[in-house]
Parts: C-alpha cells; sequence; structure tokens
C-alpha cells in the first residue's frame, strides 16, 4: 500500500469531458486525460481493502462484484503510487488483453465494488486503468509475445469481436496456428461496428491487430461462415479442416417492436444506424446501403441502454434537431441504498455523456403505434406505464418522430447458417450451450465464448470469457494448460 493517508487526504479527482458544444463538432474521443501526478494521486487513494471486492470473486457467473477479469486492482494502484508504470502495466495485462478498450467503455463494475464507494467516493479505477496502457503504448511497452514453441495445432475462431479477440491472442500465445474469420472487413466487432469513435476510436483496435498479427494470428476478412452470402465458408468443412473451432460471435438477433405503422419509412434498428456512421468516419464505404442520417431530424431513441445512449450522441454529431429517449422501465433512483446494494452493482440514475448532451428522457412509457404521412414516420403514439407495464388510462401523448431508432437489445444470436449448420444445441435463451467449466458445445472440438454464448453483455465479460475459453482449448489440444486466467 503506498500511502496509508492517501484516502483520507486525496479527493475523488475524474477525468473531465470537452465543452459540448466543442465535441458536437466531430467524432473524435472527447475524454481528457488526468496528469501522471494526478492519477498517482488518484492510486494513492485505493486503501489496500482486506478483502478487496473490486478484484471480482474469481468466478464467472454474473452478477457477482468487482472486475469480471479479476483485476489485481489495488496492486497496479500501489505500482501507479510508485511511479512504477511499467510494472504496473504487464500486472494490468496479466489479467486483460485489452486495458485500453476497458479503461473507455467499461461501465467500472470494480468502482461500484470500491469500498471508499460506501460514501460514493470510490477510487477512479478505469481512469487508472487507461492511463497505465495508454502510457504502455506511448512508451513502446508492448510488443508481440510470440510463442517460443508451436504446436502444430490449428484452431479456427469465428467472430473478431473482443471475445474472439482475446480467444485468438490466448491460443497463439500457446504456441497454436489461430485463424479467425470475419464478416466484415475489419476486426473488432462491435467494438468497431458498434460503439461510436467518440467513445473509442479505431486505431485503438489496429494497434491491437498488428500486435495479433505479429504473435501469429491469421486474419480472414470478408468470410462470413455459414449462410448463402457470397463467399460463404461450409462451417462442416471448417470444423473438418481445424483442430478446434471457437465461436465467438455476437448477439445479433435485435429485439423488435411489431406495433401498427412498424413498416413505415425511418424506422430502424439501432445496428442498422451505429455501423453506418463508423463506416463514414473510417472511410470504409457503404456498399449502396441506404443511408439513415439524422441531421435536421426529430429523432426518437426506443430504449435506455448503452445502445440507445450511442444513438443520441451519434444522432447530435448528425446535426439532430432534437433526441428523444423512451425507457419502458420505471426512472431508477437518484442514489441506491448502500446497506443493501454495496459491493454488488447498483439499480440507481445514471447519467451519460451523450444523454447529457441534450437528450430528453422520459421514463415508464410505452410505444403504442407509429404515425406517417406518405409512408414515413412523423409521430410516435405513447402511453406512460405502472410498475408492471400496464397502461395508465388517461396518459397518452404523441411525440414527433421523423427518425425512430430501436434500441431494445438483442434477444439471442443468429440461428440461421452457422448455429444450424454446426448442429450446436442451444439454452432456453436460444444462445449457444456450452457451460462455464470448460466452454464445450455439444458438438465435439467446437467450443463458444463470449455474447454469442451468454447472450448480450459488456465488453469486459467477453475478455473474460475468451481467455477461459482459449484455456480450454488448449487443454483440449494438449491436455493441459499453462495459460492464465
Amino acid at each position: 500500500m503506498g500511502k496509508i493517508t492517501g484516502f483520507l487526504e486525496i479527493d475523488r479527482n475524474e477525468r473531465k469531458y470537452e465543452p459540448v458544444a466543442e465535441r458536437l463538432k466531430n467524432f473524435d474521443e472527447f475524454v481528457i486525460p488526468l496528469s501522471d501526478k494526478d492519477t498517482r494521486d488518484q492510486a494513492a487513494r485505493c486503501m489496500n481493502c482486506g478483502i478487496p471486492y473490486c478484484h471480482g470473486t474469481g468466478s464467472a457467473e454474473p452478477g457477482t462484484p468487482g472486475c469480471p477479469v479479476n483485476n489485481q486492482i489495488p496492486d497496479f494502484n500501489d505500482l501507479v503510487y510508485q511511479d512504477n508504470w511499467e510494472e504496473a502495466s504487464r500486472n494490468l495485462h496479466s489479467t486483460n488483453n485489452f486495458p485500453e478498450f476497458t479503461g473507455r467503455i467499461c461501465p467500472a463494475p470494480c468502482e461500484a465494488s470500491c469500498t471508499l464507494n460506501i460514501d460514493d467516493n470510490p477510487v477512479t479505477i478505469k481512469t487508472i486503468e487507461c492511463a497505465i496502457v495508454d502510457r504502455a503504448w506511448d512508451e513502446g511497452w508492448l510488443k508481440p509475445e510470440i510463442a517460443q514453441q508451436k504446436t502444430g495445432k490449428k484452431v479456427a475462431v469465428i467472430g473478431s469481436g473482443p471475445a474472439g479477440m482475446a480467444c485468438a491472442q490466448q491460443l497463439a500465445r500457446a504456441g497454436h496456428d489461430v485463424h479467425v474469420y470475419e464478416k466484415y472487413a475489419k476486426a473488432g466487432g462491435l467494438l468497431r461496428y458498434g460503439i461510436p469513435d467518440f467513445k473509442m476510436e479505431k486505431g485503438i483496435i489496429d494497434r491491437r491487430v498488428a500486435q495479433m498479427e505479429a504473435e501469429g494470428v491469421t486474419f480472414h476478412y470478408g468470410k462470413p461462415v455459414g449462410g448463402s452470402a457470397p463467399g460463404a465458408i461450409d462451417p462442416q468443412d471448417l470444423a473438418k479442416q481445424y483442430d478446434a473451432v471457437a465461436l465467438t460471435g455476437g448477439a445479433e438477433a435485435p429485439r423488435d417492436l411489431p406495433i401498427p405503422g412498424r413498416d413505415l419509412q425511418g424506422i430502424h434498428f439501432a445496428m442498422d444506424f451505429l455501423p453506418q456512421q463508423n463506416r463514414r468516419v473510417s472511410g470504409e464505404p457503404l456498399d449502396g446501403t441506404a443511408e439513415i442520417l439524422a441531421g435536421g431530424k426529430h429523432v426518437v431513441v426506443i430504449g435506455g441502454g448503452d445502445t440507445g445512449s450511442d444513438c443520441i450522441g451519434t444522432s447530435f454529431r448528425q446535426g439532430a434537431k432534437s433526441v428523444t429517449q423512451l425507457e419502458i422501465m420505471p426512472a431508477p433512483p437518484e442514489r441506491e441504498n448502500k446497506g443493501v446494494t454495496w459491493p454488488n452493482w447498483p439499480l440507481k440514475m445514471r447519467t451519460s455523456s451523450s444523454q447529457a448532451e441534450g437528450a430528453v428522457r422520459e421514463f415508464a412509457v410505452l410505444t403504442q403505434k407509429f404515425e406517417g404521412t406518405g409512408g414515413k414516420v412523423a409521430k410516435l403514439h405513447c402511453i406512460k406505464v405502472d410498475d408492471k407495464f400496464k397502461p395508465l388510462p388517461g396518459t397518452e401523448f404523441t411525440l414527433d418522430a421523423e427518425l425512430v431508432l430501436l434500441a431494445m437489445g438483442f434477444v439471442h444470436p443468429v440461428h440461421e447458417g452457422l448455429l444450424k449448420s454446426l448442429g450446436v444445441d442451444l439454452d432456453q435463451r436460444g444462445n449457444v450451450r456450452a457451460n462455464l467449466h470448460d466452454y464445450q458445445t455439444s458438438q465435439a472440438k467446437i467450443f463458444s465464448a463470449g455474447d454469442m454464448r451468454r447472450g448480450q453483455s459488456l465488453v469486459v465479460w467477453a475478455i473474460r470469457e475468451g481467455r477461459l475459453c482459449a484455456r480450454s482449448i488448449d487443454t483440449f489440444l494438449m491436455g493441459k494448460t499453462d495459460l492464465p486466467r
């Protein structure tokens, strides 16, 4: 423990944002890092608790407090305080392949679990994590970790999101010949095509991909596995060619809103809207897809989660006239009851940076029908609901809407094509059935991890599952594994 009285002497100091008027001018990241001194001061606040819940419990079960990848948070805080940044980077990377991803977009359950959060002043763990890895890249400390010996085993990883990337990198470092198959033009999954650049610029993914390629990972882009798209690969052929296959795709089947007027023009899934803007920023062609743009329009986002927030920030940057976000759940409390919730993730009112840019938020609202003129959406007919989602008579209202974005989450992976062809069993939620012990599916040598296995979740959970899946595949191929958890 670096400074025993640090938590008593130093106030919490979080990263700041560029002013709204400035950050809305572009799609660049707008978080202003702390100075090295301020970061060290924040690390000095860590109490080195007897039971550091920020670590996580070591369990891969959902709902457990702390960090899903079990980052050794008090340790790297102490190393930063001691100004030993390179060792802090080694410590951080021992549990997390991609801390530059989580340091930007993780909701930080570790901070909710921090002992100092008992009075709403947790250590700025996410800020410190991001500072460590950004400095590591700047200093050139993150070299490719090339396996000393090759095993002669070949593994196919289908899907290059954070679960697939973590799984592939770990397996390559164990000496296997790893091939990643990605249906899109670049790696990253939702990191690249879902999360806006203003939250994470895509060069951050590119430099990791370059590291992985140097470690021996081969990426195959524009290669859908399963289905009837041009150039699609037969999953059965792939399974025959490789010693093991990891299914690490996303939960891509979106939740729809089948109400009157759904067929009007101007109503789109969030994941038809967000990837377009990411492609514009990166210069990737839209391949003739009809453009979805918010400029000059009244936009309504249906869904109150992170994807909805991403739609808000993107709409404002495109020049939307107004943005309203609808959530069917009641408004959460402003503060949680610490005695009941801590150290678990609390239900409380949170305002994202995008919501703070000028969105109107409405809670406990049900959309009953869409109304249009000339075949295009123009209004939403809504009604307030009670805590059991029953409509409250007399609370009806309408909203102007020229663009409606459905951001109500994802129900499960797409079943047609890959999963049906392989014949893997699904669980009751429609996800690939694979247990937490070895991540094996019902089919021999086929494994699964990330959203395809667990359903829509966090990037940090995807990294965790990708790492554990790699351990299981290594054990399956070699009879043992030295890969870390």
